[in-house]
């Protein structure tokens, strides 16, 4: 079975009506009110992915994590019970951050799985609880250290994957809220390939601008031609939509001829996207058909978190808002732990690979962006295969009409 492009050249359109054909609006990629909005109604609203359990693996353990948008940063930590928690950064005494962040992300750990502010030595332990405060009995009668301790966030854990929700009064689920996107995924043995590379870059592009760059096939022709020469088929395979997420199966051309280098390193293992998978790893409902040229399933985690699945791979992309034309992305790459020095070196190749790829993809953003600020265009025209950008879009409106 090939990849091609179905003759029916509105199949998606045809399959999912109620997302409509016409032009999508460029006002939500460039206006700053609508950000504004965007970040109040969507962002403080629905769970976000903020790490993965094994980078917390020990009691005590804490990572925090920078939220530019809401104006704070997070600190998670585990447990002696073994459960991670998260709370805002903020120490209940005069407001001084508890933990300096060196960065977007920051690790540590305490062997008393406690945290302390620097500023006058307040100490929480991993439950948020205020636990000791330097000279207590000279606060006054209103103080009570059991009323003060961190802000607590909203955490839950699905398939490893730490996810918050800074909406204090919210009440739905992260099972919930994945719905059946949560069973799509949820099977697949991502502990099992342990093996990070981890790239981030700050753009001059608004978060949807980002996004969008990675969440179809149509550019593969043209961007990757020097990277993935003849590799992908731009059509899309299996799209289901689940609520405000989606997924689709991006497939290999079989036209494709591998480098030398390149057939060398998948031959050792398998580490690149470039070639024929298995599917001994995938849940049932991803390639159900087990098309041999199935590559990978391109899955996006409303808002802002795309999700790849394959077979011994697996890697995400994150789009962190900064500013209504700013935007933090993440990109990871997780693979088999190597054990062989060939293994090793074949990883790296396929890793620098796949690199070289999402360099060519961010590439074109802030040119994106720029372009879109000059008001010459007013909206965007997609085609069929472009059906998780409209859906995505479609999934927007409907959080902002959102009471």
């Amino acid at each position: 079975m090939s990849a091609n492009v179905s003759e029916n050249k509105t199949r998606w359109a045809s399959a999912y009506p109620d997302l409509g054909t016409g032009p999508i609006p460029v006002e939500p990629c460039i206006s700053p009110s609508f950000f504004d909005a965007e970040m109040e109604k969507v962002f403080r609203k629905t769970w976000l992915k903020v790490a993965r359990v094994e980078e917390l693996p020990k009691p005590g353990d804490f990572k925090v994590k920078k939220l530019a948008f809401a104006h704070t940063s997070i600190i998670l930590m585990r447990g002696k019970d073994g459960e991670i928690r998260s709370f805002h950064n903020v120490c209940s005494h005069r407001g001084n951050k508890v933990i300096v962040e060196s960065g977007d992300e920051t690790f540590g750990s305490s062997k008393a799985a406690v945290v302390t502010c620097r500023f006058h030595g307040w100490v929480y332990d991993a439950k948020g609880d205020l636990v000791s405060v330097p000279e207590e009995e000279k606060f006054h009668a209103c103080f009570n250290r059991h009323e003060n301790g961190l802000t607590a966030v909203r955490t839950d854990v699905w398939a490893g994957f730490v996810f918050i929700n800074l909406d204090a009064e919210g009440t739905q689920s992260l099972a919930d809220f994945l719905g059946g996107m949560g069973v799509h995924l949820g099977d697949y043995p991502y502990e099992q390939m342990p093996r990070c590379y981890s790239y981030y870059t700050d753009l001059e592009c608004n978060w949807k601008v980002a996004h969008d760059a990675f969440a179809e096939a149509y550019h593969v022709a043209t961007i990757h031609a020097g990277s993935f020469p003849n590799v992908f088929s731009s059509g899309l395979e299996n799209v289901q939509l689940f609520g405000p997420h989606r997924t689709t199966a991006v497939c290999l051309s079989m036209n494709g001829e591998q480098k030398p280098v390149a057939k060398l390193a998948n031959d050792i293992t398998g580490a690149s996207l470039v070639t024929n998978r298995g599917a001994s790893m995938l849940p049932p409902s991803v390639n159900p058909e087990r098309r041999p040229d199935f590559s990978f399933e391109l899955s996006v985690l409303f808002p802002n978190l795309l999700l790849h699945v394959s077979e011994g791979i697996w890697f995400t992309h994150q789009f962190w808002p900064l500013s209504h034309n700013r935007t933090r992305w993440e990109g990871r790459y997780y693979l088999p732990q190597p054990k062989t020095n060939s293994e090793v070196w074949a990883q790296e190749f396929s890793q620098v690979l796949q690199r070289n790829a999402w360099l060519e993809d961010t590439a074109t953003m802030e040119d994106t962006q720029a372009a879109l600020e000059s008001g010459a265009k007013k909206v965007m025209h997609l085609q069929d295969d472009e059906i998780l950008i409209r859906h995505g879009y479609h999934a927007i409106e409907e959080y902002m009409a959102a009471e």
